[in-house]
């Protein structure tokens, strides 16, 4: 799960699973108005952080920084990719996790497994390359089991979902039918 980050802490002490933020910042506490910075995760208990969402891309050194300073703090970086190219160049951070996501299909009615199969196929291929542990997430239009299915057989290792959850009317039984693609 990735809350907003007031409800982090909040969502820590009720739920049972990992708890990420959806953005963190470089740098450490201090003059930082505005910012997120790592210890603030920590704090809240927060595991990791999502890092370079297409609604809210960094420029590289700041990715590299906010990789480093999430393994530094023993928490985990979801970087987000958004194409095979840029995923090989993000994955040489060694990030626990990247996540192909093309921006315009984020949201949208078609999943990259089904629009694009090969952004998926040749993500994978270009993070394994450089980082062969890094796992491999496919995000974008994921919106039911056979989409988490034709992921999977694409190569990714698992998917990153918001819309198909937070905006179903019934949120939970969204969750159960993304869970049964696995």
């Amino acid at each position: 799960m990735a809350p907003a980050t007031p409800e982090i802490a909040r969502v820590v002490a009720a739920v049972p699973v990992a708890v990420l933020a959806q953005h963190v910042d470089p740098g450490d506490p201090g003059p930082s108005t505005g910012y997120v910075p790592v210890p603030a995760l920590v704090a809240a208990g927060a595991r990791g952080s999502l890092v370079n969402h297409s609604e809210h891309p960094l420029p590289f050194p700041k990715v590299a920084a906010v990789v480093g300073s999430l393994a530094a703090a023993g928490l985990a970086a979801v970087v987000c990719a958004r194409s095979p190219e840029v995923t090989r160049r993000l994955a040489a951070l060694r990030p626990p996790y990247v996540a192909i996501e093309p921006p315009d299909l984020i949201g949208g009615p078609r999943a990259v497994s089904t629009a694009r199969p090969e952004v998926v196929v040749e993500g994978v291929r270009a993070a394994h390359e450089v980082s062969p542990r890094t796992h491999v997430l496919c995000g974008a239009g994921v919106r039911d089991r056979q989409d988490v299915r034709r992921a999977l057989e694409l190569g990714s290792e698992g998917v990153l979902v918001a819309s198909a959850v937070v905006l179903a009317p019934r949120p939970r039984a969204a969750i159960d039918e993304l869970l049964s693609g696995f």
